[in-house]
């Protein structure tokens, strides 16, 4: 039996969760801590409840207006580099040094209290350790622990690797694609839900509904999609529902009664994400940007695929034709279910385990 350790700053979409289940499910042990709870009620299993981190919109936009003024930059703008490297000004490091001061009791008793020294495998979240200088991944590695980075997008896009957790990783994991261009040594891996969970939609909407869910509308360009939307409720008769930073088992209920989910559109991020994994799940026909490289990478792919010059015609199509927005609901269920459930994924997962001499 391996005993695995997720390490995170929350239970992001709670993808930690599915992993926890599909490790157990294995015959494996599995903990994960958490720096902070989610905003979007996802299951906490170790929390630490740190200060002076969320996200929360004050902080995120606080943490906007800082990059913006002190660097020049826009913080969802992608650096540059292969892999781009955590490189901020020292008056930053030393305020995130000052911010860990305050950590370190919480963080060291949790270490004592969940024997977090005695795991096999370590999975450290947008390869982030509790600090920033790596002290407890370095500890781990000089014992002959595994050290896992999983990053999920901007942490690598716009933050950058953290050089001393890049020089001991053993594995580097992602589910987007477009990171695997960014880092040398970068390995893909679907992202995990519980898809059996759902029951498949049968039937459209009287009228119509088209549901978009937003926590970022720059990343998803989601003005462009409300505007869409808004045109063709009084074009076509349909009716749209935005949900914006709501709890997790509200944007579930409004998903359900929905017949096409939007993800994104635009070129910030190229393909989808937890949002799809959600709408696919129900049998909801599920459109999002893909761009040719994605298109490449899952050429059996379900998704109703619109851009920024196309999204209202392409929108039209389905909105005038009922049966396909039908048939794009069940081939997305048949689809997700294939690479997505995490019962599924964990396979992969354990490929990879083996590769770094990790016997399972």
């Amino acid at each position: 039996m391996l005993k695995i350790l997720y390490i995170s700053p929350e239970n992001t979409v709670g993808t930690l969760s599915y992993w926890k289940k599909a490790h157990e499910l294995n015959g494996n042990h599995c903990r994960f801590v958490t720096f902070y709870r989610t905003m979007s009620g996802y299951n906490e299993d170790i929390l630490l409840n740190l200060p002076f981190i969320a996200s929360r919109p004050w902080y995120i936009g606080f943490r906007r207006w800082m990059v913006r003024k002190t660097e020049g930059r826009e913080s969802h703008a992608n650096l540059e580099g292969f892999p781009p490297v955590w490189n901020p000004p020292q008056w930053q490091r030393y305020l995130w040094r000052l911010r860990e001061r305050f950590w370190k009791p919480k963080i060291s008793r949790a270490i004592r209290e969940y024997d977090l020294e005695d795991f096999d495998v370590y999975h450290f979240e947008w390869g982030l350790d509790f600090f920033r200088n790596a002290e407890f991944a370095k500890k781990m590695k000089s014992k002959g622990k595994k050290i896992i980075c999983h990053y999920h997008g901007q942490d690598l896009r716009n933050r950058g690797v953290i050089p001393e957790m890049d020089a001991i990783s053993d594995l580097n994991l992602t589910n987007e694609l477009d990171l695997t261009y960014m880092h040398p040594n970068l390995n893909y891996l679907f992202l995990p839900y519980d898809v059996l969970a759902f029951d498949v939609k049968q039937s459209i909407g009287d009228p119509l509904t088209i549901c978009h869910a937003t926590t970022n509308r720059i990343i998803k360009g989601s003005d462009l999609i409300i505007k869409t939307c808004r045109e063709l409720e009084k074009s076509h008769g349909i009716k749209f529902v935005l949900v914006e930073n709501q709890p997790h088992e509200k944007v579930i209920e409004i998903k359900r009664h929905s017949d096409i989910f939007i993800d994104h559109v635009g070129e910030l991020t190229w393909g989808y994400g937890m949002n799809s994994l959600e709408s696919l799940s129900m049998g909801i026909a599920s459109a999002t940007y893909l761009n040719d490289i994605y298109e490449k990478f899952i050429p059996d792919h379900p998704f109703i695929n619109i851009r920024p010059d196309n999204i209202k015609d392409v929108l039209v199509r389905y909105i005038e034709d009922p049966e396909l927005i039908m048939q794009k609901g069940k081939e997305g269920r048949k689809w997700v279910e294939k690479y997505h459930d995490y019962r599924n994924v964990v396979r992969k997962l354990y490929e990879y385990y083996r590769e770094i001499g990790i016997d399972i």
